[in-house]
C-alpha cells in the first residue's frame, strides 16, 4: 500500500509539472505554480532536525524542488534556534525560512521585527486546512506569521506490551493506577519508567501534562502567559504529585541519577532497545520513530502506547508541540521562501513526511492512510480531534530564556527537583523568580 501511494503521488507531481496546478486538484503554490518559476533561486531553511528527521524533511523540500524548481538548503541549528538564527542575521547571512519550535521564540522573532506575515494564499490555506488554535499559536498580535507544519502528540505513554502482559497489568486510565501499575511492573522484574532527565525538555512535558489535567485548562492558559505566578497553589500541587514519581527509586530506571544521566534517545532505547530496563517511556508520538527505525520495533505490536491518564479528577491532557514555518525579512530569497511556506500549508507536502514515519501533522485535511501504520493513525486522529482543545506544550510558549534553553531557566529547575524532589514550594518559587526574569526581559 505504501508503496502504490508512493507511486501514485509520484504520478500526481508529473501531472502537476506538465499541466500546471491545476492538475490533480492541485494545490496554489503561488509562486511556483507548478511551471518552475523558481528555477535558479535557492531557500535555506534552517531547523533544529538531526538524523531521520532532517532526511524525512529533505524528502519534503525535494518535492518542493521538482514542483516549483527552487534548490533548498538545510542547516540544522541545534536547540538553540534563537542564539543560532540571531548570530546568522547579524551576520547579513540570514536563513530564508525557519522552523521554529517554540511559540516564545515566534513571539521573540516578530516582536524583534525579523519576520514576514504570511501571504494571502498561505492565509487562506491555513484556515481552510488547521483548527483555529494552530492559527492562534502562529499569530502574534493578530497577525499570523507562523505555518504549524509539524506537530507532536505529547500526551502519550509508550509501553512494551511484553512487560505489560508479564506483569499482568491493563493500560492504566488514572494517573494514581499509572503509578500502581508501574510498582507491579517494577515487582516482576523490570523498573516501571524511563525517564530523561538529562534533557529538561522532557521534565517540561511530565509537568504539563500532571498540571494540565489535575488545575485545568484556564489555568494552564493563565500560567502559560505568565498572568498566574508559579508560586500559584496549583503549581506545588502539581510539583507535589510529579515528586511522588521522582522520588521512587523502584519506579524509575536507575533512580534519580540513572534518570539524570540518560537522554530522550536514551530513555527509549531503556524500553525499546535489546537490553531493556524498564517497561514505560512518557513523550510525544515520536518516541514511535525512535522504536522503529533505531530498534526495528514493530509499532502496534512491540511497542504501543496508551493516553497520558487523567490526574485526580481532571480530564486526560492533550499537550502538542510543533514546529512552526517561518519567513525572515532579512532572508535573500523571501519570495521562494514564501512560496515554500505555500507549500507547507498543503496536505500533499504533509504527506510526503506522513508516509515516511515519525511525523504528525495538524492539517485536518491530511489523508489517514498516508500514516504507516494503524498506531500513529490513531495519534494523528486524535490529535486532529482535540481541535481548540489542544494545549500548546507550556514551556514553548515561554520566552526562552526560561522556557527552552539547555541548563537554564524551568528546564534545569526542573533537573534539579528530578534530583531533590523533597521541596515542591521551593522550586515553584526559584520558577517563579525565574520566570519574572524572563518575561520583564521579553517585555
Amino acid at each position: 500500500m505504501m508503496r502504490r501511494r508512493t507511486t501514485l503521488l509520484t504520478g500526481c507531481t508529473a501531472l502537476v509539472l506538465a499541466l500546471g496546478a491545476t492538475a490533480c486538484g492541485g494545490d496554489p503554490v503561488s509562486a511556483g505554480g507548478g511551471d518552475k518559476a523558481l528555477d535558479g533561486q535557492t531557500v535555506t531553511v534552517a531547523g533544529v532536525w538531526t538524523g531521520t528527521e532532517q532526511k524525512n524533511f529533505q524528502k519534503v523540500l525535494d518535492a518542493f524542488t521538482e514542483k516549483t524548481g527552487a534548490k533548498t538548503t538545510f542547516v540544522s541549528t541545534g536547540d538553540n534556534v534563537s542564539t543560532v538564527v540571531g548570530s546568522k542575521i547579524e551576520g547579513g547571512n540570514a536563513p530564508d525560512v525557519v522552523m521554529v519550535p517554540q511559540v516564545g521564540v515566534l513571539k521573540q522573532f516578530a516582536q524583534k521585527g525579523w519576520l514576514k506575515p504570511l501571504s494571502a494564499t498561505a492565509q487562506k490555506s491555513v484556515d481552510a486546512n488547521f483548527a483555529p488554535v494552530w492559527k492562534n499559536y502562529g499569530s502574534v498580535d493578530d497577525t499570523l506569521y507562523g505555518l504549524y507544519f509539524k506537530a507532536a502528540h505529547k500526551s502519550t505513554v509508550w509501553y512494551s506490551p511484553d512487560a505489560l502482559t508479564q506483569a499482568g497489568v491493563e493500560p492504566p486510565k488514572s494517573y494514581d493506577d499509572l503509578l500502581k501499575a508501574g510498582r507491579t511492573v517494577s515487582d516482576s522484574g523490570l523498573a516501571a519508567f524511563s525517564v530523561a532527565g538529562q534533557d529538561g525538555w522532557t521534565l517540561t512535558d511530565w509537568f504539563e501534562n500532571v498540571y494540565l489535567s489535575q488545575a485545568g485548562p484556564e489555568k494552564y492558559d493563565a500560567l502559560a502567559t505568565h498572568q498566574l505566578k508559579w508560586t500559584d497553589a496549583s503549581v506545588v500541587k502539581a510539583l507535589t504529585t510529579l515528586g511522588e514519581l521522582f522520588k521512587d527509586k523502584q519506579l524509575i530506571a536507575g533512580g534519580q541519577k540513572g534518570a539524570l544521566n540518560t537522554d530522550f534517545p536514551g530513555s527509549v532505547e531503556k524500553v525499546f532497545g535489546p537490553k531493556p530496563e524498564a517497561g514505560m517511556v512518557y513523550e510525544g508520538d515520536f518516541v514511535a520513530g525512535v522504536a522503529k527505525d533505531q530498534f526495528g520495533r514493530k509499532i502496534g505490536e512491540d511497542a504501543d502506547f496508551f493516553p497520558f491518564p487523567a490526574v485526580g479528577a481532571g480530564k486526560p491532557p492533550v499537550v502538542s508541540g510543533g514546529d512552526a514555518a517561518v519567513v525572515l525579512k532579512d532572508g535573500k530569497s523571501q519570495k521562494a521562501g514564501m512560496a515554500l511556506l505555500e507549500y507547507l500549508a498543503t496536505p500533499e507536502a504533509a504527506a510526503v513526511w506522513a508516509e515516511a514515519g515519525g511525523f504528525l501533522s495538524p492539517n485536518k485535511n491530511v489523508d489517514l492512510a498516508s500514516y504507516g501504520d494503524d498506531v500513529t493513525r490513531e495519534t494523528a486522529k486524535s490529535l486532529v480531534a482535540a481541535g481548540d482543545s489542544v494545549r500548546f506544550d507550556m514551556s514553548d510558549q515561554a520566552p526562552a530564556a526560561f522556557g527552552g534553553t539547555k541548563g537554564a531557566g524551568e528546564w534545569k529547575l526542573l533537573q534539579d527537583f528530578l534530583r531533590d524532589p523533597s521541596d515542591p514550594k521551593g522550586t515553584a518559587a526559584k520558577l517563579e523568580a525565574a520566570a519574572a526574569k524572563a518575561y520583564e526581559g521579553q517585555g
